[in-house]
């Protein structure tokens, strides 16, 4: 029986560039995804404060509503009329029925404003709009 010494085993080599183009890409993507959402929480609102304020949630199909310190409704960076945002409001809904949006009123806007948007948004059908506020410290 002959055995051959000279043989040599190759081990498998793995590819480095295809996974390191992969991590990449997928970095890119998180970092702009998240660029964009960042964009509805960066707005110049002063939440007011109240002790069982909770964590802002993050959900997929979320609508914020930004109503500013002099009452304009901001929506994706845009300001909107009162019956553009029930237009927008009633297309989300009608979308998707579970719909969930989030009031960020400035501490100084008005009652009015913010009750006027929270109008807008149960008559247009969504069950239970959250008002965002900051914890009391």
């Amino acid at each position: 029986m002959l055995i051959n010494k000279n043989r040599t085993t190759d081990s498998p080599n793995i590819e480095l560039t295809p996974i390191i183009d992969m991590v990449f890409l997928l970095l890119i993507f998180f970092l702009v995804t998240t660029t964009f959402h960042q964009v509805e929480r960066e707005m110049q609102i002063a939440l007011p404060e109240t002790e069982s304020a909770g964590p802002i949630s993050v959900a997929l199909r979320e609508l914020i509503v930004n109503v500013t310190e002099s009452g304009s409704v901001v929506v994706a960076g845009r300001d909107l009329s009162i019956d553009e945002l029930r237009d927008v409001v009633r297309r989300a809904v009608a979308a998707n029925p579970g719909q969930k949006v989030t009031i960020r009123g400035d501490r100084g806007a008005s009652y009015g404003s913010i009750a006027r948007v929270l109008d807008v948004c149960k008559s247009s059908g969504v069950s239970e709009p959250f008002l965002d506020t900051v914890p009391a410290r």
